[in-house]
């Protein structure tokens, strides 16, 4: 029977890190091992624990994910990771590949893009235990990205990348804001922010609700959802 894959997961929200783990143990061939808020105590559980893979925030209390990243290839530790990051630079990316991390998810992150990339792991993994040898063919395969594999959706007509990343951001934090109010804050109108707002419902990002305003009449506000990974 096959061990299942230990998970450690880093990040400085332990709501966030508890609902990352929620989702985790959902899918069969994974274990949470452990849970570390800070740079610190990651360091500590990752050497007691040993962990194959850790979900690495970039931004901790006392330090960088990243500086845990170059920690764990400076002392050739067998653990891969996944960073799950609201870092949008191209140095952080940079930087993290450099590290050879296995995937790198913008936050807010969608559980089936989480559920992608650890199933893609654990796939990779069973192989390599399983091989002697290698062919070129199976290398090129494993260094394959996922989004090779899954090219992600094209957006659909009148909703573009940058506006969508505005209306994500402004849902970072756990608030409630009717389409006049995220147009305001982005700086366009009441019916293209509606638009936008109601993408994100559609792919699980946003739920609506129906509140009454002074002069009775019925108008929705948006706030993120529970499936969704947010920073």
């Amino acid at each position: 029977m096959t061990s299942a894959v230990e998970v450690m997961i880093i990040e400085d929200d332990i709501k966030i890190a508890q609902l990352h783990q929620r989702y985790i143990e959902q899918l069969e061939g994974f274990e949470v091992v452990g849970i570390a808020t800070t740079k610190a105590d990651a360091l500590l559980q990752i050497e007691i624990l040993q962990p194959h893979l850790v979900i690495l925030d970039v931004y901790l209390p006392d330090g960088s994910g990243l500086d845990i990243l170059a920690l764990l290839r400076s002392e050739k530790q067998s653990c891969d990771a996944i960073l799950v990051t609201a870092a949008r630079d191209v140095e952080t990316l940079q930087q993290a590949m450099r590290g050879g991390v296995v995937d790198y998810l913008l936050k807010p992150v969608i559980f089936s893009r989480l559920e992608m990339a650890l199933k893609k792991y654990s796939e990779q993994k069973l192989q390599l235990d399983k091989l002697n040898d290698l062919d070129q063919g199976l290398v090129d395969r494993m260094l394959q990205s996922v989004g090779n594999e899954a090219p992600t959706p094209r957006l659909p007509k009148g909703i573009d990348s940058v506006t969508l990343d505005k209306i994500r951001a402004l849902f970072s934090q756990p608030i409630s804001l009717t389409a006049e109010d995220a147009g305001t804050k982005i700086g366009a109108s009441r019916t293209t922010a509606r638009r936008y707002l109601e993408y994100l419902i559609s792919t699980g990002e946003l739920v609506a609700d129906v509140h009454y305003g002074t002069v009775g009449r019925p108008e929705r506000s948006y706030k993120r959802a529970v499936s969704g990974l947010f920073n």
